[in-house]
């Protein structure tokens, strides 16, 4: 986040102090832009869109308190710090209660707990900012709605009417407030014209809500009545605690249209205006009972947008919250108006295809991933997101709304499986699938704890000279039933849950540790290199785990290569650029792993620090003979050695690859043709032994 910040100073010596703890600042960026006058303040501040001011009282032009008052009449709601020397209290006790929100102390504020009371100045105002918009929509909407409504607090008077009930009740809402509701609320029975006792005191005192009988009139102040019909609600806090009551009341007319307004409520998003679980069960189960008298199909199709957490963690919720409106608007235009487009909650939809066989089914799938695709313009941005679909069949592959909606979402997380932007169908083969998900999730949680984790080392091998020159570090589940699980099983479950975290961070020390001890027994300094998923990259915090795990094993910097995808990469360049440079400046060598394979933005890997292009293996597993022209291969090893980057292929298996990268002169490579992964101990052998050199004569 960017903060701009008007610092009024005279003195340049407090504007470069504080110019340097703001550059200083962890996590936030702020801009600070310095004025030496008021008049040049004011002007600033009308101009610019400015977060939050520092302001020294004594200026040329402007001397103590009158410079906060003309401060304060041009921003009202800007948060102010003041620079005053440390022994003016009483200045210091006269501005902080006109509103001043601190003071800094003039040649003592050289710290980094400035910014981050700034931080805090900043945000305060704009929570308070959204609370005042927010009462103030709420107060818009509640005046804007034909219902009136009035509440009370425990005792039984009044504290708030709306616009509607001042006019039913022709009680303002200033006279009102204080006054018992039996006072303000008088009602009768419309046929037998007694009194009708004020429900307040029963809705409290029962904590449950309840409604009067259509016959109650409203008796208003100038003794006038009018037939209503009402409905009174405890109100609670937060906390569950019961705060007073709530009366809602409207002419008998409007009882159709309020009962309509509440039905679809109760039955629809409030995010999307989608049908909701509710709804979409009565649908569902509505459209088996028709395929199952006509004894035709439908198809039911669970989607899930995919990595759509990154938007709500870059971006912010309020951007999500639009994308997700977006995402709706284009799903209920890509159906008919037979289909049911349902809001399942998060980022996940359900349809429903009536009378759709599994080909058409197929179609719909493949429009509504096409049609998602295109970019969504959302405010000044343009958001790209994809989506994952699985699809049931009735009768096939379940006769209720439960069973089909359930095979439908295992069905969507095999499409993930699948690499995602993708639609599969449901099998049996799926639930097995499934099953195995759950187990792994459940072991997951106590493997690290049980420490089942191990760590093997592939070696990387000069392709010229035949030596080691370093090792990849690849995790290992050794479960406790005694099966070796390879990454490409847990991994991805341990990323949507969040356990890669703490994995990670457990593989990173763990292949540290391993480093040092080789460097430390004489063997030649090694370059351990240790994959970073997705998760862990973009966690809060990530730069300073690395470097607190070199500090406390000892590794130097130089001998750790941390290998990242391309396509994670791209999901933020600026942000993945800063992280970059900031490991790299540590000395921290940086891999792009499995690059091809991603976003292939070439273009972008001038502003990444890079020291080391990974080819896939897929890319060299497609040479298959010394004729082959390799050319993704060739291209990307004539491309990094131009860059003054190192080339390292992965998955070399056989002489003619090995043969083939020599030739285009690719420095390193690793592979089964040199070796497999190995535990620790075998490494070291390895390492002692050396490669067989007549492979690479």
């Amino acid at each position: 986040m960017t903060y701009k910040i008007l610092t009024i100073t005279n003195d340049p010596r407090d504007a470069v102090t504080l110019k340097n703890v703001f550059a200083n600042a962890r996590g936030d960026t702020f801009n600070l832009l310095w004025v030496k006058t008021l008049a040049t303040a004011i002007k600033q501040l009308r101009k610019n869109n400015i977060d939050a001011v520092i302001a020294d009282l004594t200026l040329p032009d402007s001397d103590g308190v009158a410079t906060f008052d003309r401060l304060v009449v041009v921003a009202p709601h800007m948060p102010i710090m003041i620079l005053v020397a440390g022994h003016d209290d009483l200045l210091i006790s006269k501005v902080l209660a006109r509103g001043a929100q601190g003071y800094l102390t003039k040649n003592n504020f050289n710290s980094n707990l400035v910014p981050q009371a700034m931080r805090n100045l900043i945000r305060q105002r704009l929570i308070a900012q959204e609370h005042f918009n927010e009462r103030a929509c709420a107060e818009i909407a509640l005046n804007s709605i034909g219902d009136a409504v009035l509440c009370t607090n425990l005792t039984g008077n009044v504290d708030y009417l709306n616009v509607a009930a001042e006019t039913l009740t022709g009680w303002p809402r200033a006279e009102a407030r204080g006054r018992p509701v039996a006072e303000v609320f008088k009602l009768i029975n419309g046929i037998t014209r007694q009194a009708v006792r004020s429900p307040v005191a029963e809705v409290i005192q029962k904590n449950k809500p309840m409604g009067l009988d259509a016959d109650t009139v409203l008796i208003r102040r100038d003794n006038s009545e009018v037939a209503i019909e009402n409905s009174i609600s405890p109100i609670h806090d937060w906390n569950g605690k019961l705060t007073g009551a709530v009366i809602v009341f409207h002419d008998v007319s409007d009882a159709k249209s309020l009962s309509k307004k509440m039905a679809h409520s109760a039955q629809h998003d409030f995010l999307t205006n989608l049908p909701n679980r509710m709804l979409l069960s009565d649908r569902i189960a509505q459209v088996i009972a028709l395929a199952k008298r006509r004894g035709t199909q439908l198809a039911v199709l669970f989607l899930d947008l995919d990595n759509f957490k990154h938007i709500n963690d870059s971006l912010g919720h309020e951007m999500g919250d639009k994308l997700l409106q977006s995402v709706a608007l284009r799903l209920s235009g890509a159906v008919r108006n037979s289909d049911t487009v349902s809001r399942q909650g998060g980022d996940e939809f359900v349809i429903v295809l009536a009378g759709k066989y599994g080909e058409d089914a197929a179609l719909s799938a493949q429009k509504i991933i096409n049609l998602l695709a295109i970019p969504h313009k959302i405010d000044t941005l343009e958001l790209h997101i994809t989506t994952s679909i699985g699809i049931s069949v009735y009768p096939e592959d379940g006769t209720d709304t439960e069973t089909l909606v359930k095979h439908a979402d295992t069905a969507m997380y095999c499409a993930k499986d699948k690499g995602r932007n993708t639609y599969q169908f449901f099998n049996g083969s799926m639930n097995v699938r499934a099953v195995e998900r759950q187990f792994i999730d459940a072991s997951l949680r106590k493997a690290l704890s049980k420490k089942e984790f191990v760590m093997y080392y592939q070696p990387k091998i000069n392709l010229i000279t035949g030596a080691i020159t370093g090792a990849e570090a690849l995790l290992r589940w050794a479960h406790s039933s005694g099966e070796i699980i390879l990454p490409g099983r847990f991994v991805p479950i341990a990323e949507e849950s969040g356990l890669i975290v703490p994995i990670g961070r457990w593989a990173l020390r763990e292949s540290c540790v391993q480093a040092k001890h080789w460097i430390d027994k004489g063997f030649a300094p090694q370059t351990i290199s240790v994959n970073i998923s997705a998760v862990e990259f973009s966690q809060h915090g990530f730069y300073e785990g690395v470097r607190n795990i070199l500090k406390e094993t000892g590794l130097s910097p130089h001998c750790l290569e941390l290998e990242i995808t391309e396509s994670v990469l791209m999901r933020d360049v600026k942000t993945s650029a800063e992280i970059l440079r900031k490991l790299k400046k540590m000395g921290v060598q940086l891999a792009v792993d499995d690059f091809g394979t991603g976003y292939s933005s070439l273009s972008y890997l001038n502003q990444f620090p890079i020291d080391v292009l990974k080819i896939d293996k897929s890319f060299v597993s497609d040479i298959t003979n010394p004729k082959d022209d390799g050319i993704i291969v060739s291209a990307v090893i004539g491309m990094g050695n131009s860059l003054n980057l190192r080339v390292v292929a992965e998955g070399i298996e056989s002489q003619v690859q090995l043969d083939f990268l020599k030739a285009r002169e690719c420095e390193e490579g690793q592979g089964f043709y040199f070796s497999k992964p190995l535990a620790a101990h075998d490494f070291t052998a390895l390492m002692t032994a050396g490669i067989p050199t007549a492979m690479f004569n």
